[in-house]
C-alpha cells in the first residue's frame, strides 16, 4: 500500500486503516488474527481500536479488541512496522473517574491500553467523543504529560463537531499544548452532510488528517443488499435500515454501475470515491474475515474518472 502523512504529524500511514471494533465481538480471535495477517501481507500499517471495544457485548468488559491486537503483535513481531491508534472516553470502570476526558481517566486508561496492547507507546491516542464536563485544556494537558513520558506520540479526536474541533485546536495553540493531528468523522456516500458541511474545510485548512469510520455504511455499500433480494441477517444488519429506501437504492445502483464499468467490487468504488474527497487520509475499514478485506483492497488501485465521480455525486445528492 502507498502511504501518506497523517495530518501535521510525521507519521506515515497506509491509505486504508484497519478498524477492529469487531475483534472479540463478531470476529473471534482466530478470525481476527487472519484479518490482521491479510492486512499486513497487503502492506497495511495503520490499526485502529478503542478501549471500549467490545464492552457492549454480553460478558465483555471492554479491552477485548486491544488485547487481541496485543497478542497478535506479540506472536507476529514487528511492532515497529505498525501505527497503533486507540481511543479513550467511554466508561471502563465504576466511579466518578471511570469515564470521560478528565486527567485521571485519560492517564489510567492509557496505562491500561498500553498493557493490553503490549506496547510502550501509542502512536495516536484519540478522544472518542467530546466531554462537556471537562475543560479541553485539562484533557490536552493529560496528553502533554503522556507525550513527555513517551507513552503517546500524537493526539487525535473522533465524533467532534466542527465548533468543538475548532475550539480545541485554538485552545491547544493558545496554551502551547499538543493539538489534534487527526479526526475520525462518520462519512460515506450515503452519510455525507455531517463531514462535508461542517468539518471538511476546517480539516483541510488546519491540516487535520481525516480517517472516516463506517466508509461502507455498515455494509450497505458492499452491494450485498438488494431491493428485491433475500433479507440479509447479521448482528449489524439493523444498522442499515435507514438506507433501505429510494434514495439509498439509487445510490447503490450508481455504485454498482461504476463497479461494473471498472470490473471491480462495490466496496472498492465506495472507498475510492471517499479517498478522492478533499482532506481524506485513510478510510477505516472493518472485516470479519480475510475474504471481506479482499473485497475492499482493490480500492487502492482504483482511480475514478471525473465522470465516475459525477455519477456518484449526482446519485447521492440527497445526502449532501
Amino acid at each position: 500500500m502507498n502511504t501518506t502523512t497523517l495530518g501535521s504529524s510525521d507519521v506515515n500511514v497506509t491509505k486504508l486503516c484497519l478498524g477492529t471494533m469487531q475483534f472479540g465481538w463478531t470476529c473471534d480471535e482466530s478470525a481476527s488474527f487472519e484479518v490482521l495477517d491479510a492486512y499486513a501481507e497487503a502492506g497495511g500499517n495503520f490499526i485502529d481500536t478503542a478501549d471500549i471495544y467490545s464492552r457492549w457485548a454480553p460478558g465483555h468488559k471492554g479491552g477485548e479488541s486491544e488485547a487481541i491486537i496485543g497478542r497478535w503483535l506479540k506472536t507476529r513481531g514487528g511492532r515497529e512496522h505498525f501505527v497503533i491508534a486507540t481511543k479513550v472516553r467511554g466508561k471502563m470502570w465504576p466511579g466518578p473517574t471511570g469515564e470521560g476526558l478528565s486527567r485521571a481517566h485519560i492517564v489510567k486508561s492509557c496505562e491500561n491500553s498500553l498493557r493490553r496492547l503490549g506496547v510502550e507507546t501509542i502512536d495516536l491516542y484519540q478522544f472518542h467523543w467530546f466531554d462537556e464536563a471537562v475543560p479541553i485544556e485539562e484533557s490536552l494537558r493529560a496528553i502533554e504529560e503522556l507525550v513527555a513520558a513517551g507513552k503517546v506520540r500524537y493526539a487525535g479526536c473522533s465524533n467532534h463537531p466542527g465548533e468543538k474541533l475548532s475550539a480545541a485546536l485554538d485552545a491547544a495553540a493558545a496554551a502551547g499544548l499538543p493539538a489534534f493531528v487527526s479526526l475520525q468523522p462518520h462519512h460515506n456516500l450515503v452519510h455525507r452532510r455531517e463531514y462535508e458541511e461542517t468539518l471538511q474545510a476546517l480539516c483541510v485548512e488546519r491540516k487535520i488528517g481525516v480517517i472516516p469510520y463506517s466508509p461502507l455504511a455498515k455494509g450497505f455499500l458492499t452491494g450485498k443488499y438488494s431491493k428485491d433480494g433475500p433479507k440479509v441477517t447479521s448482528q449489524r444488519a439493523n444498522g442499515v435500515k435507514e438506507y433501505l429506501n429510494a434514495d439509498g437504492w439509487a445510490a447503490l445502483d450508481a455504485v454498482r454501475a461504476v463497479a461494473a464499468a471498472h470490473g471491480t467490487t462495490c466496496s472498492a468504488v465506495a472507498l475510492a470515491w471517499q479517498m478522492a474527497q478533499p482532506g481524506i487520509t485513510a478510510p477505516i475499514v472493518g472485516a470479519n474475515s480475510a475474504g471481506q478485506l479482499a473485497d475492499q483492497l482493490p480500492s487502492l488501485d482504483l482511480t475514478l474518472s471525473e465522470d465516475d465521480l459525477g455519477v456518484l455525486d449526482a446519485a447521492t445528492r440527497p445526502y449532501v
